[in-house]
């Protein structure tokens, strides 16, 4: 590994020796200051050189996010041929122009860098020349500390070790501790942010399952992993996490998703301000509905013992009396209607010899 990354480990150490004489001007050349400091500002570089790959991150995801319909419909209809399947996932690439990969690339570039600082680390831990870094820049970061603990410490180093680097090893795991706590916070807020407020939740898709489930794996690989990583490791990749937390508050408040909870926000701030100018027909038909909702009044219940004392002529009376007046016809009619029966003491009439 040492014969594939030579180079990527004279860049990596050449930008901290010049980051570090930079900062000497302004703190110790031995300190943890200084070199913790070249450490972050690594990072920062990295970044920056970054942001064109990030950027094509945010439109993968996005399209992604936006294909995942699509997809599912491929699946279920191509669920018992899977060639056929995998050809019309490459052809829906290929028509949408989207790359499953350019998701991960800022990850993927990120990873030779941060292989070759692990390495850089590990060599001055175990006091050998690396790059430009000659013996006494060697000893230099060797001896700086950050806090109590060297930054070519680990957790998992033996007291040996530790009293080796001229350290404590209740100053190393304590620091050690906090990083990685502080490293998995920042990385599960980073994803739960992305979660919260730039999704459409309109859409429900496995594509938001999988991003729900990185939202804890990533911060407990963080915490299993981290205890492994020396201290100047963790600088650089707690930094990493805080940049990419900062980063995508910006590009969720300027250029949210459409149709998440942030793009929401950020419409109803534009048309508060008046820079979104909405259809006119739109707004009559608003604001008609609101008019009506406004002007809709809905009648009051009286309680029983008003209605029971309410005076002749009220509403209530009235129509008691309605009510009266109908079951009165009712009954006259239903009398009417039926044939009347013969009374049983009426007499018959007498014929005329009777009378005679």
């Amino acid at each position: 590994m040492d014969t594939i990354l030579g180079p990527l480990y004279t860049a990596v150490s050449w930008i901290i020796v010049q980051f570090h004489s930079l900062f000497s001007l302004v703190f110790d050349e031995d300190s943890g200051w200084a070199w913790g400091l070249s450490i972050v500002f690594l990072v920062v570089l990295i970044r920056i050189a970054l942001i064109p790959l990030f950027v094509k991150q945010i439109k993968a995801t996005r399209n992604m996010q936006a294909l995942q319909p699509r997809m599912k419909a491929i699946q279920e209809r191509y669920k018992s041929d899977k060639q056929r399947q995998s050809e019309e996932m490459m052809k829906l690439y290929k028509e949408t122009g989207t790359n499953p990969l350019s998701s991960c690339l800022p990850i993927l570039a990120q990873s030779p860098f941060f292989l070759a600082l692990f390495q850089v680390l590990n060599k001055i831990a175990n006091d050998q020349t690396v790059g430009v870094l000659d013996e006494g820049l060697v000893e230099s970061a060797r001896n700086a500390s950050i806090f109590g603990a060297p930054i070519a410490a680990k957790f998992m180093d033996s007291a040996a070790t530790i009293e080796a680097l001229q350290a404590s090893l209740t100053d190393v795991r304590v620091v050690t501790v906090i990083m990685i706590v502080l490293m998995s916070l920042s990385q599960f807020y980073t994803q739960r942010q992305l979660m919260t407020k730039n999704v459409d939740l309109t859409v429900k898709t496995p594509f938001m399952q999988q991003q729900k489930l990185l939202m804890y794996i990533f911060p407990i690989m963080f915490a299993v992993f981290g205890i492994n990583f020396p201290v100047g490791v963790l600088v650089y990749w707690l930094t990493t996490n805080v940049w990419t937390l900062g980063q995508q508050m910006y590009i969720i408040k300027r250029n949210p998703t459409p149709g998440s909870l942030a793009y929401k926000q950020r419409q109803e701030k534009l048309r508060a301000k008046g820079k979104i100018k909405e259809d006119p027909v739109e707004v009559a038909a608003k604001e008609a509905v609101e008019q009506a909702r406004a002007n809709r009044t809905q009648p009051k219940r009286q309680p029983k013992s008003k209605r029971q004392n309410a005076p002749a002529g009220t509403a209530p009376a009235k129509a008691a009396e309605g009510k009266q007046s109908q079951a009165k016809t009712g009954q006259a009619k239903a009398a009417q209607g039926k044939p009347g029966r013969p009374q049983q003491n009426k007499k018959k009439p007498q014929s005329a010899k009777s009378k005679k």
